[in-house]
């Protein structure tokens, strides 16, 4: 079975390790030959690129394909995806990510390809956009998704939202939870000790943990503007950001002018393999960010015995579930959240109770061999059908 996996960058994110975990684990198979297509890795949120030459698919870099609106290069990788796909007569092509779903659908059909997949990680339409560009992805999607053959959503959420904005009927999509590889995260106890010390954690202090890119739409401010009151409440506590981003210094200068400075650790870029035990040092991990698919640090930390707190916004209610596995708060309300961190460090045993339910809903639905499993009967489905 000739599979083609057309992604826009191989940066480190939800999106592209799910794409990498499905390449890897199909790429084992006997019966299949896979083929990942991608721009450059540009930005700086880190590669995934290293990882994805490791695996026995082969690995196809279109320069010209950006995550940026630009026709001249949207048209040369347009042709090259088309070409490509005329040539090496693929079976199945499965696109992610916005850009490579358009160009890479079309090009698809064009190209006379059997059966065309998509994943929709997150929605590029959304509330915190113009109008205009809200309508253009709106009508982009619905463009792309008249060549689709099935369009996977990464929770239950995304393909109510993608149904309600008419981009196609209910038939055409299929929930499939993004995997991982969930044995680092299930190893991991109750923190390294020697990981608290390079973080300058001390054994009595409080740990609120956040992973993700420091950019718009996640949400870092909302946790930076909760703090105040929780430092009141719990002085030992540390706020530990991971991760990298544009607006790193903005968010720096915003934690010194409330004074906290202290009570903030900005770790910086992790590698994939340092998250578990990133994960393993919080009491609680918090998800702020405003527009999400499911965030896959949420089942993460459930399988680190870690509950969760995140804003209610698209698939998160499918993994935290009030009082069992974390808690949900109206997005942007930061009084709330303030709150609902203070009364979740206020009962540690309810805390342990709830991040070993957590475990319990995570495994296995969220690992990588149950994903591609799941991927492996659609795509024979398809193939039988077409």
């Amino acid at each position: 079975m000739k599979v083609l996996h057309v992604i826009t960058r191989m940066i480190l994110g939800g999106a592209q390790e799910n794409t990498l975990a499905t390449v890897r684990i199909l790429s084992e198979k006997d019966d299949y030959d896979v083929t990942l297509v991608t721009g450059p890795p540009i930005g700086p949120e880190g590669s995934l690129m290293a990882e994805a030459e490791k695996t026995k698919a082969k690995i196809i870099l279109i320069p010209e394909m950006r995550r940026e609106i630009n026709p001249v290069l949207d048209a040369v990788s347009f042709v090259k995806l088309y070409f490509l796909m005329l040539k090496d007569k693929y079976d199945i092509v499965h696109t992610h990510s916005s850009k490579a779903g358009i160009l890479g659908r079309i090009a698809a059909k064009l190209a006379g390809v059997k059966a065309i997949v998509h994943t929709i990680h997150g929605l590029p339409f959304h509330p915190y956009q113009s109008r205009f560009l809200n309508l253009t992805y709106t009508a982009l999607e619905k463009l792309a998704a008249l060549t689709t053959d099935r369009i996977i959503t990464v929770c239950d959420a995304m393909g109510e939202k993608a149904v309600r904005a008419r981009v196609a009927g209910t038939n055409k999509f299929e929930t499939i939870y993004s995997g991982m590889n969930l044995q680092p995260f299930l190893r991991t106890g109750n923190g390294s000790p020697a990981k608290r010390r390079e973080l300058g954690i001390e054994e009595n202090e409080i740990v609120v943990g956040k992973i993700g890119r420091l950019f718009p739409l996640k949400g870092h401010k909302y946790l930076i503007e909760s703090a105040p009151a929780v430092v009141k409440a719990f002085p030992n506590v540390r706020f530990l950001l991971i991760g990298d981003g544009i607006l790193k210094e903005e968010l720096k200068s915003e934690v010194k002018r409330l004074g906290l400075e202290t009570h903030f650790i900005f770790s910086g870029l992790a590698k994939r393999e340092e998250i578990p035990e990133l994960i393993s040092v919080m009491d609680i991990l918090v998800h702020t960010s405003v527009r999400e698919g499911l965030a896959r640090v949420l089942p993460q930390a459930l399988a680190c015995g870690k509950p969760a707190i995140s804003f209610d916004i698209d698939g998160a209610r499918e993994v935290v579930i009030p009082g069992k596995t974390g808690f949900l708060v109206s997005p942007e309300d930061t009084s709330a959240l303030s709150k609902t961190i203070i009364d979740a460090l206020s009962d540690t045993a309810k805390l342990k109770e709830m991040g070993q339910t957590g475990r319990s809903l995570v495994t296995p639905a969220f690992s990588a061999e149950t994903m591609v499993d799941k991927i492996d009967a659609l795509y024979r489905q398809l193939l039988n059908d077409s």
